[in-house]
């Protein structure tokens, strides 16, 4: 939504879901977290770039998190051993994919996305298991973009 437009309530909800939830999240998990754990947030390509469409409350929630993963990472891998990474998917067959206009996909977002087409959920699956396991014991505070090529155009 255009934010000459967007509601004060509306740019609250997006931030509360997006971000708030996270933080609490985060926060309540830790508590019962052993050293070795792994807290992945699911931030957006949408928090490191733009493409084109008005969505602040959106692109702020996730740039947010991005800030928050960092920052937790710092706080909590020496001190609890947890590790906090932030993966950023592009742009992947989904219910917000489908709410798009119906060639926004074709004009806007293929033509920017190096590999040509959309993510598929086993190639975000594969990111999401790597942060997960010991593979990744020594990444932490990172962002995973996984958006075939879209911050490099």
């Amino acid at each position: 939504m255009p934010a000459t437009r967007e509601t004060p309530e509306q740019f609250r909800s997006v931030i509360d879901i997006n971000l708030n939830g996270c933080y609490w999240m985060a926060q309540a998990c830790a508590k019962f977290m052993r050293p070795g754990s792994s807290i992945i947030n699911v931030a957006s390509v949408l928090g490191l770039t733009t493409v084109g469409l008005p969505q602040a409350a959106y692109a702020s929630s996730k740039a947010g998190l991005i800030g928050f993963t960092r920052d937790l990472a710092q706080q909590w891998t020496g001190r609890k051993g947890i590790r906090v990474n932030a993966l950023a998917p592009g742009y992947f067959e989904s219910e917000m994919t489908d709410q798009f206009e119906d060639d926004y996909i074709e004009t806007t977002v293929i033509p920017r996305t190096l590999v040509g087409r959309l993510g598929r959920a086993d190639e975000l699956n594969a990111a999401l298991i790597f942060l997960a396991s010991d593979a990744s014991s020594y990444v932490t505070g990172i962002t995973l973009p996984v958006e075939g090529g879209i911050l490099t155009t």
